[in-house]
């Protein structure tokens, strides 16, 4: 028989990505009972999963910036309860950067060269 696994030998970083990703899936679920709207039940999963991902996303990132671990906690709930918005503005921007670097190299040069400003 195997011996039980000891908690101390969970890395430190494994526990707290854990941790976020059930908070985050808590704040979500607790979204979706809040809320009057009709909702499949694929589409809630979706939701919860996302806010998993946002929490432990965020908690990695907050780490070196918020010491205080129940200051953290309470950031990371924050976030994944509104991770469809944020999500969305996150979305928003990366295509609108992208759209833009589009832009620069899809207009065409006459005769290949940029024509310079006179002073």
């Amino acid at each position: 028989m195997s011996a039980p696994l000891d908690p101390e030998s969970i890395p430190k970083e494994l526990k707290d990505g854990v941790v976020a990703s059930v908070i985050g899936a808590f704040s979500m679920a607790a979204r979706l009972l809040l809320s009057t709207e009709k909702q499949t039940w694929g589409w809630a999963f979706r939701r919860v999963g996302a806010a998993s991902i946002a929490a432990v996303l965020a908690n990695y990132a907050l780490a070196d910036y918020i010491a205080s671990s129940s200051l953290r906690t309470a950031a990371v709930g924050g976030l994944a309860y509104a991770s469809p918005e944020a999500l969305d503005a996150m979305l928003r921007a990366i295509k609108a950067r992208a759209e833009r670097e589009v832009e620069k190299v899809s207009k065409p040069k006459p005769n290949g060269k940029t024509k310079r400003k006179r002073k």
